[in-house]
C-alpha cells in the first residue's frame, strides 16, 4: 500500500479511438484550436490598441478572452500530443498542474461574468453614477479580483490533493480533473472535501449575483425604449456567454458526477470538453459581432488592409 502514494503517471483512457479517427480529429482539433487563438487574439489586440476601447466593458471583455486562452492552454497541446501517441499517460505534477489551469480558467470566467454584469449594473440602472464609481482603482481592483480569487481557490484545492494518498492511476477523461483524483483517494480527505464545498459556496454566490442583477437589469430597462435598446446592445452578449457557459459547466458536472459509462465514448469526450470548446470561440464572436464599436473597429482594420494591399 505504501507504494500507491509514489505515484509518477496517471492514465488518461478517454481516446479510445482506432488510428484512422485519431488523425481526423488531430486535424479538426488544430483547426479548432487556430480558430479559437485567432477569434480571441485578434479582439484582445483591437481592444488594447483602439484607445477609444479602453472602457469598463471592453477591458473586462478583454481579460474575458485571455481567460479562454489561459483555459485551452491547458487542455489542447497534451490533446493534440495525446491524438499522435500510443500511450496517453501524464506525470503527476503534469496532472495536477493541468487540472489547476483547466479549472481556475473555469472560475475566473464565472468571476469577469459577474463583474461583468456589476457593470452593466451600473452603467444602466445608475448611468449618472457610473463614472465615479467605475474609476481606474475600482476596475484594476475588479479584474485583481477575477484573476486573485480563483487561482486562490484551485490553488487550495490542488494542494490537498497533492497532500493526499492515492491509490489509483486510472483517470477516465480526456484531461485531468481535481474530482477524479479525489476519488483515488485511499480515503476520504476532510480538508480535500471541505474546501471544495467552500469553493462550490463561493461560485454559488457568484451565480446568484448573476441571477439578481440580470433580472433588475431586466425589470429596469423594460420602463423604457433607449433604456431596452442599451439592453439588447450591451448585455445580450453577457447572457449568451453566461447561459454558454451555464451549460458547458453543468454538461461538466454531469461526466464528473454522475454514472455515464453506459452512454457513447464519444458523447462523453464532447461533454467533458465542452466547456473547453465552445465558449472560446463563441464568446469572441458574439461580442465582435454585437458590440458596434468593435465590430466598426475590426471591420475598418481589415478595410485598411485590403486598400494597402490594392495600392501596393
Amino acid at each position: 500500500m505504501d507504494n500507491v502514494s509514489v505515484l509518477t503517471l496517471f492514465i488518461l483512457s478517454g481516446l479510445n479511438y482506432t488510428v484512422q479517427h485519431r488523425i481526423v480529429l488531430f486535424a479538426l482539433t488544430v483547426l479548432c484550436y487556430s480558430v479559437i487563438w485567432i477569434v480571441n487574439v485578434v479582439l484582445i489586440i483591437t481592444i488594447i490598441v483602439d484607445r477609444k476601447l479602453h472602457e469598463p466593458m471592453y477591458i473586462f471583455l478583454c481579460n474575458l478572452c485571455i481567460n479562454g486562452l489561459y483555459g485551452t492552454v491547458g487542455f489542447y497541446p497534451k490533446f493534440l500530443v495525446d491524438l499522435l501517441s500510443p500511450s496517453h499517460v501524464i506525470s503527476y505534477a503534469g496532472c495536477l498542474l493541468q487540472s489547476f489551469v483547466i479549472h481556475s480558467s473555469s472560475g475566473s470566467e464565472l468571476s469577469i461574468l459577474a463583474v461583468m454584469a456589476y457593470d452593466r449594473y451600473v452603467a444602466l440602472c445608475q448611468p449618472l453614477m457610473y463614472h465615479s464609481v467605475m474609476t481606474a482603482q475600482r476596475i484594476s481592483l475588479l479584474v485583481a479580483f477575477s484573476w486573485l480569487l480563483p487561482l486562490f481557490c484551485m490553488f487550495n484545492n490542488t494542494m490537498t490533493i497533492f497532500q493526499t494518498k492515492l491509490c489509483g492511476s486510472h483517470i477516465p477523461k480526456l484531461y485531468c480533473s481535481n474530482a477524479l483524483l479525489g476519488k483515488l483517494a485511499c480515503s476520504p480527505s476532510v480538508a480535500n472535501t471541505s474546501i471544495a464545498y467552500f469553493n462550490i459556496a463561493i461560485y454559488h454566490v457568484h451565480f446568484f449575483f448573476l441571477i439578481w442583477s440580470y433580472m433588475y437589469l431586466v425589470k429596469t430597462c423594460m420602463k423604457s425604449k433607449d433604456s431596452r435598446k442599451k439592453f439588447t446592445q450591451t448585455c445580450v452578449p453577457h447572457l449568451v456567454s453566461l447561459f454558454n457557459f451555464g451549460f458547458a459547466v453543468l454538461f461538466d458536472l454531469m461526466y464528473t458526477r454522475f454514472a455515464l459509462g453506459r452512454s457513447p465514448q464519444s458523447l462523453q469526450n464532447f461533454i467533458a470538453i465542452e466547456f473547453l470548446l465552445i465558449p472560446p470561440i463563441v464568446n469572441p464572436l458574439v461580442y465582435g459581432l454585437k458590440l458596434t464599436k468593435i465590430r466598426n473597429r475590426i471591420f475598418f482594420f481589415f478595410q485598411e488592409q485590403k486598400e494597402s494591399v490594392l495600392t501596393a
